[in-house]
Parts: structure tokens; sequence; C-alpha cells
């Protein structure tokens, strides 16, 4: 989370990819930071119980909307 504030502060491009149960730690970084409304990728909790393939197949379905965010 810092790293990325940080990045985004020097102007590189960089994307917060957090699970859902760590929103409101998130939101409240970014408030903290200066950087309320910052954008972030989701991801349903847990992660840490899926398989490879599992894990494979979530991350795929994001690789459009990370794109994205470094876009902007």
């Amino acid at each position: 989370m810092h790293d990325t504030i940080e990045f985004e502060k020097r102007g590189i491009p960089a994307v917060v990819i957090i699970t859902e149960a760590f929103r409101n730690a998130a939101l409240f970084q970014f408030r903290s930071k200066g950087m309320e409304n910052h954008p972030y990728i989701e991801l349903p909790h847990p992660v840490s119980n899926l398989s490879s393939e599992q894990m494979r197949a979530l991350t795929l379905t994001y690789v459009d909307s990370i794109a994205r965010q470094l876009k902007e």
C-alpha cells in the first residue's frame, strides 16, 4: 500500500490489489496519505486457500482492470 502511494506521488503508475477483508484498512491508508479516491483492485477473500489453478483463473479475471488502472 505505502509503496504504491509513493509510486503514484512520483508519477509512476501502480496498482493496489487487496482482498475484500482489507478494504477498510486500505481506505484508511489512502485517506491518511491524502489519496482518498485512489483506485484499487479488490479480490474476494480469502485467496490463501486457493489452488494454483484457482488462483490463476481468479487472477486472469482481473488482468483487464489492472491494465486499465496502470494506463490512467
